[in-house]
């Protein structure tokens, strides 16, 4: 196959599809698949286990370890983990043989495929290490949406090289799918206070526990004033719940880490708190120079909880260690809030789609807080009716800062446009395509969800502008367009 050029962009032959041989192993309790209001068959479970022969015993693990041992990085660690997750419930004083606790743990591990169902919404940014790369090419890093059963999203990674030219090549996947491992991360009084505020829980409970903490504190810190607010409960209004709530915001402060021998691409970020429980989507990747010259990689996206939905930060220098912090105020209350790559005099600035329907432009102090968000694209367009939204950071260039859209038409067709904001002034569109600059092709229709074409995040690399994108949220390919020819066409349209 060969590249194809419609309307401005070309598209490139290359597509990702979703892989189930990619799995990862959970902890599986029987009885807790979520479906079921009794109690854990564990128990039972575990004494069939115990029931067992010895050689009933290594027979069975002989199977599964032939079965799934190269399926995994540390079947053998994921197995022991789990067993110890039963330690409870067995007899301190049998001794049981290794053999037995394997398959205890084996019996216990259920394998989850993160892209059983579809591959989608990408986002592109430079890898931090560009050593080894030829002159004029580029590596870089690409965020991808894994759908598996139940609809839960994960964040994936792929590697890749665009060249001179632009054009992109994806490395070869990698064999494993490895989660990463949560940990606890530092809490941000700011972010509480304003959560607080917006849920109108700031009385005098939340200040007696915050007063006491300073700005950044750990999870220990606050559980042990939270005790101390319990104790004298009957003394201030609300105390249960603005503890239980509390607690609530606090659990979406997490940190991610990953052995620094697994490979990039084999990382995955995993749902590790109950806001995200049913997925995590729509990474928008940025690279973000602070004024400092500090780099880091940031991604906003999108935490689903099964009933609800909130936005997450995440950080990262190496793409090795992350953090989750809540995005809270009125500009972070729905989807699809981007950051743009630096600050403006001193503060951050977003994207937001706040209202759900229209692109406007948000400053803060805080990366975690917005509170204010100004509209500066409208639904003008048949091709967007229903919506707009960013479909990933801004890109600045010598003409302003290029904004990929996407809009929402009849028949629930997703489109990606382009609006140019003024680089001094990014509230003011000075710039648009009145035309998509990607539409769903003939071949681009069928999918896991209909007439979706969807990106989170292009890059630009040697004055071509590289759209990776989720095809009806089922596979991605990517698109490429000289930069000057959309800044021609939006020139075009203005005048």
């Amino acid at each position: 196959m060969t590249s194809v050029r419609s309307g401005l962009v070309t598209r490139s032959p290359l597509r990702l599809a979703a892989d189930s041989s990619r799995v990862i192993t959970r902890l599986f309790v029987p009885g807790q698949e979520g479906f079921e209001h009794q109690d854990s068959r564990a128990g039972a479970v575990l004494n069939r286990i115990l029931a067992l022969d010895e050689n009933e015993v290594r027979a069975s693990l002989d199977d599964v370890v032939t079965r799934f041992g190269w399926r995994h990085r540390d079947l053998d660690g994921v197995f022991r983990a789990h067993a110890r997750e039963l330690a409870d419930r067995l007899d301190a004083a049998a001794e049981l043989s290794d053999a037995r606790m394997m398959l205890l743990g084996a019996t216990f591990t259920s394998e989850y495929a993160i892209e059983g169902a579809a591959l989608c919404n990408p986002s592109m940014v430079a890898h931090p290490d560009q050593t080894g790369i030829p002159s004029g090419s580029l590596r870089f890093v690409m965020s991808v949406r894994g759908i598996g059963e139940g609809h839960i999203s994960s964040i994936g990674f792929r590697t890749g090289v665009i060249d001179a030219t632009g054009a992109t090549t994806i490395d070869a996947a990698a064999p494993y799918a490895t989660a990463g491992g949560a940990v606890p991360a530092l809490l941000d009084a700011v972010v509480l206070r304003s959560e607080l505020s917006r849920l109108r829980e700031a009385g005098e409970g939340a200040d007696y526990v915050l007063d006491a903490l300073g700005d950044r504190f750990t999870r220990n810190d606050l559980d042990e004033q939270l005790d101390r607010l319990q104790r004298h409960r009957r003394t201030r209004g609300h105390a249960s719940e603005t503890i239980s709530l509390i607690r609530e915001i606090a659990d979406r402060f997490y940190g991610v880490e990953f052995a620094e021998d697994i490979p990039l691409a084999e990382r995955i970020l995993w749902p590790a708190m109950g806001a995200e429980a049913a997925g995590m989507e729509d990474a928008r990747f940025v690279r973000f120079v602070d004024d400092d010259g500090s780099v880091t990689y940031c991604a906003s996206y999108t935490a689903y909880s099964g009933t609800r939905i909130s936005q997450q930060l995440l950080a990262t220098k190496d793409f090795n260690s992350f953090t989750s912090t809540p995005m809270v105020g009125r500009a972070a209350a729905n989807k699809g809030l981007a950051l743009f790559p630096r600050r403006f005099r001193g503060q951050f600035a977003a994207m937001s789609r706040s209202d759900r329907e229209t692109n406007s432009f948000a400053y803060s102090d805080c990366p975690f807080v917005w509170t204010e968000s100004v509209p500066c694209q409208q639904p003008t367009q048949p091709w967007e009716v229903l919506q707009l939204g960013n479909c990933g950071p801004p890109i600045e260039t010598e003409a302003g800062w290029l904004v990929l859209t996407h809009g929402v038409g009849p028949m629930r067709t997703y489109r990606i446009g382009a609006i140019l904001l003024d680089l001094e002034n990014p509230s003011r569109v000075v710039g648009q395509l009145r035309e998509p600059l990607l539409s769903p092709g003939a071949d681009e229709q069928d999918g896991y969800v209909p007439n979706v074409v969807y990106s989170c995040g292009g890059i630009v690399h040697a004055g071509v502008l590289v759209v990776p994108y989720g095809i009806g949220d089922a596979t991605i390919g990517f698109a490429s367009v000289p930069v000057s020819e959309v800044l021609d066409a939006m020139e075009s349209a203005r005048n």
